[in-house]
């Protein structure tokens, strides 16, 4: 069935059949309404190849994925969510999103590169934004719309989300303070990404709100994985004077946080207070339940599909919210793991 035969069927113009396939806004929302209809009852389906030769967009956007340890075995818990709100936005204008999954072998940008050059999607999205990432300084110099999930010192005026870790990095400060905790560690990421740079650089902020004094000895940079909260609390523990309390840069680091203090016969949430960073599927079955915090990944993603595609001149009418830099809130969801110290 070819466009010329659906337009036939609804006795209307080719041209006025594809500008309402390709959502435009030029076309009323009656005819449109019967295009649609006309073509799933009929079986219309466009010819993707074709149709990106004659209009030079392929209705494809990129998502691209660092598989680490991290996303490989839990990352599906937080970007399944976010794919879902983005999605929803997405359906509205009959794009598909297409996951970019870069080995952790591989140097993310040469990836990106590869990706960019063949040219099978209109614009991207990119995770695990470094402190200094050159894949946004090449994304600008080659004009492709992008939205950034995460800030970076890279690339001038761009647009990215990012998660509120000042935020949790002071509400967790604030809230073992005020229970009387006065050595408190934190383990973030020991890898480039930023938001380990912007959690420890939080966290010695919040030391000084509450009058606490800043120990380097007790900011750990570390894998995030259950090995890598296992190892960090491990060297915390060898410390002459060992913290009372720590704060993690991902949940999943909490299992080996727990499972390391328990091989010592100290008792997460009584000999050490925890507080993790996401309220996860994983992170419910801990005992002690872990104080964590709770993110709208779903509205994440909706906010940076409209974000992205308020930088894309096809679509930029329909969602006019001009550049988006935004810090995502967080909320602090209690549980039993942060009590005062014994």
């Amino acid at each position: 069935m070819s466009i010329r035969d659906l337009a036939r069927h609804l006795n209307i113009s080719i041209g006025t059949v594809s500008r309402a396939l390709n959502g435009r806004s030029d076309v009323n929302a009656e005819t449109r309404r019967r295009v649609f209809e006309a073509a799933a009852a009929i079986g219309y389906v466009p010819n993707q190849s074709g149709r990106s030769l004659r209009q030079g967009t392929t209705n494809a956007i990129g998502f691209v994925v660092e598989t680490n340890s991290e996303t490989s075995l839990h990352g599906d818990t937080f970007f399944t969510s976010v794919y879902g709100g983005v999605q929803q936005v997405f359906a509205q204008h009959h794009l598909d999103l297409i996951v970019l999954l870069c080995p952790f072998d591989q140097d993310p940008l040469e990836h990106l590169r590869r990706v960019v050059s063949r040219r099978f999607v209109d614009g991207l999205f990119i995770s695990a934004i470094q402190r200094h990432d050159p894949r946004i300084d090449h994304l600008i110099e080659r004009e492709i719309p992008f939205m950034a999930l995460g800030r970076s010192l890279s690339g001038g005026t761009h647009p990215w989300i990012d998660l509120d870790f000042d935020g949790v990095a002071h509400a967790s400060i604030r809230r073992l303070s005020e229970r009387g905790h006065r050595r408190i560690g934190l383990v973030t990421a020991g890898s480039e990404i930023n938001l380990g740079y912007v959690f420890a650089d939080s966290y010695r902020e919040a030391l000084a709100a509450n009058d606490l004094p800043y120990d380097p000895d007790l900011l750990i940079r570390a894998e995030t994985s259950e090995m890598g909260g296992y190892n960090a609390v491990d060297r915390l523990l060898k410390l002459p004077e060992r913290p009372t309390a720590i704060v993690l840069v991902n949940e999943i680091m909490a299992i080996g946080v727990y499972r390391r203090l328990h091989e010592v016969g100290l008792t997460p949430g009584r000999d050490m207070a925890v507080i993790g960073f996401r309220d996860s599927p994983q992170s419910r079955f801990l005992s002690p339940r872990l104080t964590c915090f709770r993110i709208e990944l779903f509205e994440l993603g909706r906010r940076l599909a409209e974000g992205l595609l308020a930088t894309m001149p096809a679509y930029r009418d329909q969602h006019p919210v001009g550049l988006v830099q935004e810090i995502w809130p967080v909320h602090l969801v209690p549980g039993e793991s942060d009590p005062p110290p014994p």
